[in-house]
């Protein structure tokens, strides 16, 4: 359908009247249209592979929040003024007038009660199908809440607007507008959905979470959410046989239990195993999928799932339903396990740990992990980080905010707690070997069904968790990281540098949680 469109959002913000808008294409014209206008070629099974360009990754030294009265948690988020993003935006309105853009009509939140339509605006047709297969569909026709503009072609001058490169992310939360410009990486437009959401909806007391989560088929009250950064199995752990995936990213957690925001998968593909990852393997052949970035076959299109020429942040976009066994409704009860999963490059962290509530919170305001190549610009090889609630990126409030929310969902719902090290073990990055993702599944499985309970638990003296004593199929040594690791000596140096860099990074909450610091003894 092709149309001037121009109709406001709440926060006043109109698209040119002269923009040619295309407006709700299905899957198969925007497939069509990205074809055509050669964004991409067309892959084995029908997906559609593409390029980002110089991008492969979000920006987040690029990434802005407007001016404004409202709490803002600056330490994460860059300042823009009012004055540059309104030459931003009229720069943006002057380049597209006249030219074609994608329009969808979407919603973020899979809950009724905490759904909030975003009108996505895009200048690419592949950008356009990549938000419809990530955000939900819109049951009734109203004004939306947020406006984003997307224009890849579109290169911004750091002087006149704001901005530190020749790319900008801008939310504006008091026009309820993002502009994303300069940068072809399809995330971004997903990301600022995330960061609207994580303002809004702990003003509706509900706990926004970078997580993907599941349930017990047949059983929707016997929910797990994964925390975790980019890399770190979010996706991966989340979608197995046997389990209803609710999402592999971004959720909600209100009263009553926990919903999707998204309706889609962005899955990295880089090494995928067909047999370790059946389900996301097999979304990558169908039609429709976005496959950014990945090498293939110049004449018979089928993809090199070992090609990291461009980048290792190799990925592929798709509806939900694209994976066996998701939930149609992206709702489900409260979370009865509760999994922070990190990517450990020092090897001194466990495969698996029971947490208390304290340690549960402590983990979650710290964000231990480390980015994984590709992941970010610049990042090329692991790098340990603390990322705030797993998402710090993506925070608009202080942590403060969700750390007590996350404490109020678990303490109400008696939620078991779990630390998940899916890096490294019997040594550091470059001496020990990445934990084999079927010992993860395992532990994980045997945490769900109870099994770890009953086989006890020991605690370990450097960071005071509780680790099983065993668990079947995994070899005992590597429960106790210890064990692993040839060089006792290296471990006790490593394990104390990590349990020092843990103790530092806290002292930024320790005036908010005082009782979790006493607590942790870390």
């Amino acid at each position: 359908m092709s149309d001037n469109f121009s109709r406001p959002v709440s926060g006043g913000i109109e698209l040119p009247a002269s923009t040619i808008c295309h407006i709700g294409a299905n899957i198969p014209n925007l497939m069509e249209w990205a074809l055509k206008r050669g964004e991409g070629r067309l892959g084995s099974g029908g997906a559609l592979l593409v390029k980002t360009g110089k991008f492969t990754g979000r920006s987040p030294k690029n990434k802005y929040i407007v001016e404004t009265d409202e709490p803002i948690w600056r330490d994460a988020n860059q300042s823009m003024s009012h004055e540059s993003f309104e030459t931003l935006w009229q720069d943006i309105s002057a380049y597209l007038a006249g030219r074609e853009i994608f329009v969808q009509d979407l919603v973020a939140g899979a809950d009724p009660n905490c759904q909030v339509h975003i009108r996505v605006a895009t200048e690419f047709a592949w950008h356009s199908l990549f938000i419809r297969h990530l955000l939900r569909d819109i049951k009734c026709d109203r004004r939306a809440d947020y406006l984003i503009i997307d224009c890849p072609n579109f290169i911004p001058e750091p002087k006149r607007h704001g901005c530190n490169s020749e790319s900008v992310v801008a939310i504006n939360f008091e026009k309820r507008a993002v502009i994303i410009a300069g940068t072809g990486y399809a995330g971004e437009i997903k990301k600022s959905v995330f960061t609207i959401m994580n303002r809004i909806l702990p003003e509706q007391g509900v706990m926004s979470m970078h997580c993907s989560a599941n349930h017990t088929q047949g059983d929707p009250d016997d929910t797990a959410i994964f925390f975790g950064l980019s890399g770190t199995g979010k996706t991966t752990l989340s979608s197995v046989s046997g389990r209803v995936l609710i999402g592999d990213d971004e959720h909600g957690w209100s009263s009553q239990g926990v919903f999707n925001i998204e309706g889609g998968c962005y899955a990295k593909t880089f090494n995928l195993d067909p047999e370790a990852e059946p389900e996301i393997y097999g979304a990558t052949s169908k039609f429709g999928t976005i496959i950014e970035n990945m090498g293939f076959d110049s004449e018979t299109c089928e993809l090199d799932f070992s090609d990291s020429s461009i980048t290792e942040n190799t990925r592929c976009a798709y509806p939900i339903d694209s994976i066996p066994h998701s939930s149609a409704s992206g709702m489900a009860g409260p979370a009865k396990h509760v999994f922070m999963l990190t990517c450990d490059a020092f090897g001194v962290l466990p495969p698996i740990a029971r947490l208390t509530a304290d340690q549960a919170i402590y983990h979650f305001l710290s964000g231990f992990t480390a980015k994984v190549a590709g992941t970010e610009q610049g990042i090329s090889d692991p790098t340990p980080v603390f990322s705030a609630c797993f998402g710090h990126p993506f925070l608009p409030l202080h942590p403060k905010i969700y750390g007590d929310l996350l404490r109020k969902r678990i303490e109400k719902n008696q939620s078991q707690c779990w630390l998940v090290n899916t890096g490294w073990s019997g040594g550091g990055y470059g001496v020990g070997q990445r934990m084999p993702i079927g010992f993860t599944r395992a532990l994980l499985a045997a945490a769900l069904n109870g099994r770890l309970d009953q086989a006890g638990f020991t605690r370990e003296d450097v960071f005071g968790l509780q680790i099983p004593i065993a668990a079947t199929g995994v070899p005992h040594h590597l429960l106790l990281p210890k064990r692993s690791w040839q060089d006792q000596l290296a471990y006790d140096h490593s394990a104390g540098r990590v349990k020092s860099l843990f103790a530092e990074n806290f002292r930024q909450f320790t005036p908010f949680f005082e009782d979790i610091h006493r607590s942790t003894k870390l």
